[in-house]
């Protein structure tokens, strides 16, 4: 390997110590890492074969799958660039997306109810083509230094954060960024080939494709579930393959623990290691019943942004019964700042802008440049990202959010977090969920609405 790693590099390594150890369950399937390499090789080969060139973007619409896993570190490994697209998305935005990135390939499930209508809308712009073709392809020598020809900042993936409501957002990641971002997040987790995660969350989703990302580049194992719709089958499954690990949003914690045995397993699923959470605030509340259900499982609350690659703070399992409701410190690598509007340094326990610093902040927004600067700001002291998230640190450097910028309710004199309003609510005895948000009031400006489960 020459200069820092990517993906294909970290792929490449667990392989080759590795070859027989399952790196993909599904189902009945099992696929060794050589398997798996073996399908990397192919994807790379039906693209060389197409005439693929370095910087091509090449979209996925794929389910969570092997074929997915190959497909996508196959496209890297001729270093193209990989755009996964929401699989439940129709084919009007998926359409809209594709042609937005300029993507010559369109990578789909041969099932996929809007491979056919896509391929309409695509006409010649774009080919889409079956899995299963591009996995039957003769398999390429693949160099994973030919991974990033550009070198570690080249362009590896587009991720698409908003849809047609108006111009798409595409978040654009460097090899590096990737890179960087996975092996800090296996670091502060202690992730080893020993582990198998159950994979539940999307892998076109930034939480899920780094839950994919930071496992495979160990060694370790992906146990795969389509989604949460029987929840009973996921606990089912975790005991079956003696999971060590289980990524997921807050709802999904509520659903195990409200809908299946989950609460109760704890001697059935006792190869468990640890919990990670992320995507929103969960109620601490919701925190401490899983940590009561299983007080010797680590518990990770994390959070991060699609422009950050995925993370940004953890806040370790030993600080979560203590300070439940703050987003912790950053990760090995990230610099955190809280400013003021003028760009000044808040004060400890003032709320300000998050910013952030490191290697896994984006290139920018895909043929955005004004979002981009909206979004960037280079610096003598670096590159901040602007989060657009609003919060402070305590004296001891501990983060907590009470919001986005663009959600502050402006009523009448006051500037109110939806957040805090929705912390407030969920203390109330037979609350589930809660959303505040402002709605038009003609004395108030904005009032406060507040939608309950």
């Amino acid at each position: 390997m020459s200069g820092e790693p990517t993906l294909v590099h970290l792929l490449a390594r667990a392989a080759r110590a590795r070859p027989s150890a399952e790196a993909v369950v599904s189902g009945d399937r099992r696929v060794t890492y050589a398997e798996l390499w073996e399908n990397v090789r192919r994807a790379a080969g039906f693209l060389r074969d197409k005439n693929l060139r370095a910087g091509d973007r090449v979209c996925l619409l794929m389910r969570n799958s092997p074929e997915y896993v190959a497909c996508y570190y196959g496209v890297l490994a001729v270093g193209a660039v990989v755009v996964p697209l929401n699989q439940e998305a129709k084919a009007r935005d998926l359409g809209v997306w594709v042609r937005h990135a300029s993507a010559r390939w369109v990578i789909a499930d041969a099932t996929h109810p809007e491979r056919e209508a896509l391929a309409t809308i695509l006409g010649s712009d774009a080919a889409a083509i079956p899995a299963a073709e591009v996995l039957a392809a003769e398999p390429a020598a693949v160099d994973p230094d030919h991974a990033a020809p550009a070198g570690i900042n080249a362009l590896a993936s587009i991720i698409y954060t908003s849809g047609t409501t108006g111009e798409p957002k595409g978040v654009m990641l460097s090899h590096g960024n990737l890179a960087s971002n996975v092996l800090a997040i296996v670091q502060y987790l202690r992730l080893t080939a020993a582990d198998r995660v159950l994979a539940a969350l999307p892998f076109f989703y930034s939480y899920g494709n780094s839950v994919l990302h930071t496992h495979l580049s160990v060694g370790a194992t992906l146990v795969l579930e389509s989604g949460m719709m029987y929840p009973q089958r996921i606990v089912e499954t975790m005991r079956n393959e003696r999971v060590t690990g289980f990524s997921g949003v807050p709802w999904m914690f509520v659903l195990l623990l409200e809908r299946t045995a989950f609460g109760t397993m704890r001697a059935d699923l006792s190869a468990l290691r640890y919990f990670t959470q992320a995507g929103a605030a969960m109620a601490p509340r919701d925190i401490a019943r899983v940590r009561a259900a299983y007080p010797d499982v680590e518990f990770y609350v994390m959070y991060g942004q699609t422009e950050a690659t995925a993370r940004l703070t953890y806040l370790p399992p030993a600080d979560v019964g203590r300070i439940a409701d703050s987003a912790g410190q950053p990760i090995p690598g990230v610099r955190l700042e809280v400013r003021r509007p003028d760009g000044s340094m808040a004060s400890p326990g003032e709320s300000g802008e998050v910013h952030a610093a490191g290697p896994n902040v984006m290139l920018g927004y895909w043929n955005a440049p004004a979002a981009t600067e909206a979004a960037i700001a280079d610096e003598p002291a670096g590159r901040w990202l602007r989060t657009g998230d609003i919060g402070f640190r305590d004296a001891d450097g501990y983060l907590f959010l009470v919001g986005r910028s663009s959600e502050i309710i402006k009523t009448g004199a006051h500037r109110v977090s939806p957040a805090e309003i929705e912390e407030a609510v969920l203390r109330l005895d037979g609350v589930a969920e809660a959303g505040a948000c402002g709605v038009p009031d003609d004395q108030l400006g904005e009032a406060i609405q507040v939608v309950v489960v």
